[in-house]
């Protein structure tokens, strides 16, 4: 079943494609891969990036939208990444980048293009476990830069992924963010052994 990919803002397109057609920008970028790319570079896939600031001990997540990010495609393959934020002028180009998540966002796109149920992909960023997801979001028709992982959601950690959490194994929203309030959730500290008795007082 085909992903619906939500439409991105188009000045954020536009920034992109503008930075892409910029030799400075492209050069200063702290992308190898990038600056040595053969043919044109497309941005395709643009996602919104979703980011979780706390989880609630009911494990329900409050998320805000933090920018949209184009996977940056030459040849046959992503190269890097470009990240857009939206500044009070509008939308802006932020920055390209590469790394280990360029890939296995690839994977896990066709991974999820292969199930049964149509989704909208998305990305949910937990920035306190150091966790980037691929949230499928069951309403195909909803604003992707709006709403909140539904119980019956799916999240496919990215690799790399936290130690103990398996990369690209689909999760409920249901049942992984319970077990994500509790590494979230500071262990608490050991109570402060008794004070000594002051001189001159009773024991």
């Amino acid at each position: 079943m085909p992903l619906h990919v939500p439409p991105a803002p188009a000045p954020a397109l536009r920034s992109v494609l503008t930075a892409l057609g910029s030799p400075t920008a492209v050069r200063e970028a702290r992308t190898p891969s990038l600056r040595a790319a053969q043919g044109p570079a497309t941005p395709e896939l643009p996602l919104p990036v979703h980011v979780v600031d706390e989880i609630t001990p009911a494990g329900v997540a409050a998320t805000r939208l933090a920018g949209w990010r184009f996977l940056i495609r030459c040849g046959d393959r992503a190269v890097a990444a470009a990240e857009t934020r939206l500044t009070p002028d509008g939308w802006a180009f932020s920055h390209f980048f590469e790394g280990p998540y360029i890939a296995s966002t690839e994977r896990a796109l066709r991974q999820a293009d292969t199930f049964q149920q149509p989704y909208q992909p998305r990305l949910l960023s937990f920035p306190g476990l150091y966790m980037l997801t691929l949230w499928l979001h069951g309403d195909c028709t909803a604003d992707g830069a709006v709403g909140h992982p539904d119980a019956a959601d799916l999240l496919v950690p990215l690799a790399p992924a936290p130690p103990g959490i398996a990369s690209h194994r689909p999760h409920r929203v249901g049942e992984l963010l319970p077990v994500l309030t509790h590494r979230a959730t500071p262990a608490p500290l050991p109570p402060l052994p008794p004070l000594p008795p002051l001189l001159g007082s009773p024991a």
